[in-house]
């Protein structure tokens, strides 16, 4: 008998103007770039041409990846579709490097510092003296992180997917993910039941736009995962 086969869809959102302009992001609310939209308009043919459909889909509420959301349902005539916003799909926030150039700051920590801090799983960058976000409605009510280690932020995500997501795909549910690079990676550690050892979490590159396809067993155990090329 052939094996129970679950398909989830992850998505990084489209490049944002930030992205363009090599700055760090976190949980600035900085929109999809013209391109980025684009982008997100062919990611949704792209899964429509390959067979799939959702039964939901859930993103972070920061707006490039809502509007990256929005693309995909528009281009597979799925704008029905029930949508699950949360802000524990959030990037991870970069605490003061938000809003820096990337390249300005590895000329000031030096590149070794910064890539720890971009790919390593328990560095945090530098804090943020301040709250990292003024009171925002959306949120209700919780105190935004000043920072945050990719471990920190693994533990929201997994916490989310074990909430929404699990017991939905067990009911044979199809979801789709739009999230973050930093978050997807995340994602997929609680997916492959994956530790830090070894260093493939640091080695891991989640592309703009273009589908993370996992199929998992009934027990939600992958059988396989791969990038839908367009």
């Amino acid at each position: 008998m052939s094996p129970v086969r679950r398909p989830l869809v992850l998505l990084r959102h489209g490049r944002s103007e930030w992205n363009i302009q090599n700055r760090f992001t976190g949980w600035e609310d900085v929109p999809l770039s013209p391109s980025g939209a684009e982008d997100a308009r062919r990611a949704g043919a792209a899964l429509k041409a390959a067979g799939f459909t959702f039964d939901f889909a859930a993103c972070s509420m920061l707006k490039r990846a809502v509007e990256t959301m929005w693309e995909i349902q528009k281009e597979m005539d799925l704008m029905w579709l029930p949508t699950i916003p949360d802000w524990r799909l959030n990037e991870r926030h970069y605490g003061a490097l938000q809003g820096r150039n990337k390249r300005e700051a590895a000329e000031e920590f030096g590149e070794e510092q910064l890539r720890q801090w971009r790919r390593g799983y328990n560095s945090r960058p530098p804090l943020l003296e301040r709250p990292a976000a003024a009171p925002d409605h959306r949120y209700g009510g919780i105190t935004p992180p000043t920072g945050e280690s990719l471990a920190d932020a693994r533990l929201r995500a997994a916490a989310f997917y074990d909430e929404h997501v699990a017991p939905r795909l067990r009911a044979g549910e199809r979801p789709l993910i739009v999230a973050h690079g930093n978050i997807l990676r995340a994602l997929t550690m609680r997916i492959d039941n994956a530790d830090d050892s070894g260093g493939a979490i640091e080695a891991l590159e989640i592309p703009t736009a273009v589908p993370l396809i996992y199929e998992l067993d009934e027990n939600l155990r992958p059988l396989s995962r791969e990038f839908l090329r367009r």
